[in-house]
């Protein structure tokens, strides 16, 4: 069922994405004057605003509501205790990792003496003395 469900969600995602680029823009009245009118037409009177808003309401209303059931079957289909026991596809053929060993060998010892840095390195030069730029005054505006 789940595989039917999978279709179907696609199917409405396809057909979502036609109507939606079928729909007018908030700009598509400039282009009337230009042959656009003549569209609106083939949904009858009033166009096609009211067919294709309403299409597209209920096509997104079916495709959360499918959304939602799928999400809510992948968590509710395996049992919580048994992670072993899943499909995990390609992750199924990576090894498990060795435990922990456990006591005091699991944490290295911290050194003792941290290493100082020279306190004078004649290979490395002194940064070049700058003279800062004195602002200039703030210009007037007065007209």
């Amino acid at each position: 069922m789940l595989l039917f469900l999978t279709v179907i969600y696609v199917l409405v995602a396809i057909a979502m994405i036609a109507l939606i680029l079928m729909q007018r823009g908030a700009g598509a009245q400039a282009g009337s004057g230009f042959g656009g009118g003549a569209s609106a037409t083939v949904f009858g009177a009033r166009g096609a605003s009211s067919f294709l808003s309403k299409s597209t309401k209920w096509l997104a209303i079916v495709f959360f509501s499918i959304s939602m059931y799928m999400a809510w079957h992948a968590t509710h289909s395996t049992d919580a205790g048994s992670a072993t026991s899943a499909d995990l596809g390609v992750m199924s053929q990576v090894p498990v990792a060795p435990p922990a060993p456990q006591g005091d060998a699991a944490v290295p010892a911290a050194p003792a003496a941290v290493p100082q840095a020279p306190a004078d390195d004649s290979s490395v030069p002194a940064a070049p003395a700058t003279e800062t730029p004195q602002s200039a005054p703030p210009e007037s505006t007065d007209e």
